[in-house]
């Protein structure tokens, strides 16, 4: 079976908020008879490594070019994009896409500039009743100040990226937070910065290449002609392709699309035409507003919740003044629908609403915006990832469960290891096959993609995993 669709299959999984940014770009012209080579094209996509209690690390890539042998290099970057690394454990953003000269390029450069920390702050021990965490932010004017150690980073490729016409090809960046972030034998962050990175050579068909989550608006739709236009967070527009195995959240369809409707999409990029197919589409809001971000506080703990602290990682459309890169409390009526994306049964409502929130879930809301202020109509629950260690001797196969403790951010809301829980669709990776290989109690990393849910009879956060990954460096 495709692994792919394994977790369409699954009824509690979805696959996280990823902020994704598309710009297109051509090969430039020749005066002269001198033939030119022929020109493909290359995307690229970012995740990281945490450090726990980071919430954002917000830095420019200003640059970003790959060498052949002869030292001939290209820009695979269009202008400047300002990523937030801290969101992307265990998922992946597509950063853009170019066309370039065909050929073999071996090595990378990565430009940098303008780094930014934020970091939560959780009473510690927990107080009784909770308090509501609040977020510091370190930038290159505060004390201490955050500095990059250097803002050039250029690494050799372990496979060539080939290039070719008519065809597509990528670059999986990953930013390591965990050996960039300087921290003193106190565990506070210094403000110095060394990039820590690792690139490599992707196809559409590599697991790195799939994109997990795309939140753009709508601008145009051809529903006769199976596809719509859509705007993401950077203002670039892209195509969207659906078919009849597409998946629609909620009972949904394409003709329930408009030029105010805010979407979440999964799918592939088509090596040959480099439009959008789109696996899964759910439709996040229909009034041309949306926030995604975690959950850091919920009020009260117990029963249904009449507010909630979201910290805020993305919002769109940009500029309408909602406290991007802060923590807003979100107000609830009791009229809003509570879903999960990338889950089509009626029992969505069983896993999550407002009874049901807890700190470290990833969310998204849709609703009114007006006079700085949301009225919420929907509250979508989303993947998240967390790369951690696995607590020795937890392993249960015949309870389908192992404990983890998460180095993440979410990891400080949890308090604490997590239970995880693994399904008949949970895939495994990294040498790892299935859920007993863990009973040997590897002391590498794991990295843990899915769902946070509350446990309705402790009240704690459980895990349901949609991946499970050993990481071997």
């Amino acid at each position: 079976m495709n692994p792919k669709k394994w977790s369409k299959q699954w009824s509690v999984s979805l696959l996280a908020l990823i902020l994704v940014a598309f710009a297109a770009g051509c090969g430039g012209g020749a005066s002269n008879p001198v033939m030119q080579p022929q020109s493909g094209t290359v995307f690229l996509t970012g995740t990281d490594a945490p450090l726990q209690s980071v919430v954002s690390f917000q830095v420019d890539i200003t640059g970003l070019s790959v060498t052949d042998a002869n030292n001939n290099s290209q820009s695979v970057l269009s202008g400047t994009q300002t990523v937030d690394f801290a969101r992307l454990n265990g998922l992946h953003t597509l950063l853009d896409i170019n066309t370039i000269p065909g050929g073999t390029y071996t090595s990378v450069t990565v430009t940098l500039a303008n780094p930014q920390i934020s970091f939560l702050n959780v009473a510690n021990p927990p107080t009784t009743p909770p308090t509501r965490p609040t977020i510091t932010t370190l930038n290159g004017t505060t004390s201490p100040a955050v500095t990059l150690t250097t803002s050039s980073v250029t690494l050799n490729l372990a496979t060539p990226l080939m290039v070719s016409s008519g065809n597509i090809t990528g670059l999986s960046l990953e930013f390591n937070l965990r050996k960039s972030i300087a921290v003193d034998a106190m565990g506070q962050i210094t403000g110095a910065v060394t990039p820590v990175l690792r690139l490599k050579a992707i196809t559409p068909g590599d697991s790195d290449a799939f994109i997990d989550d795309f939140a753009a608006g709508v601008v145009s739709v051809n529903a006769g002609g199976n596809s719509f236009v859509i705007q993401g967070p950077h203002g670039h527009q892209f195509t969207v392709n659906v078919n009849g195995q597409t998946e629609w959240e909620n009972s949904e369809s394409i003709n329930d699309l408009t030029s105010n409707s805010i979407i979440e999409l999964s799918g592939t990029l088509d090596r040959l035409t480099a439009t959008f197919l789109a696996d899964s589409v759910g439709i996040l809001s229909q009034d041309h507003f949306f926030a995604g971000g975690l959950v850091t506080f919920e009020e009260p703990q117990t029963g249904a919740a009449t507010d909630f602290d979201l910290y805020v990682r993305s919002v769109l459309p940009s500029g309408t003044g909602f406290n991007s890169g802060q923590i807003s409390t979100i107000n609830l009526t009791g009229n809003e629908i509570f879903y999960i994306y990338w889950m089509h049964n009626s029992f969505t409502n069983m896993f999550f609403n407002s009874s049901l929130l807890t700190p470290g879930q990833h969310v998204s809301i849709g609703g009114l915006f007006t006079n700085g202020a949301v009225t919420v109509k929907r509250v979508v629950l989303r993947h998240e990832g967390h790369t951690g260690t696995l607590v020795a001797n937890s392993t249960n196969v015949g309870a389908h469960t192992f404990q983890f403790n998460s180095n993440g951010l979410a990891g400080v809301l949890f308090n604490g290891p997590i239970t995880v829980f693994v399904t008949p669709f949970t895939r495994f990776g990294g040498g790892l096959t299935q859920l007993s290989d863990l009973t040997s109690n590897p002391t590498n990393p794991l990295r843990v993609v899915g769902l946070v849910l509350k446990d309705p009879v402790s009240g704690q956060p459980v895990f349901v995993a949609r991946g499970v990954e050993e990481l071997t460096n």
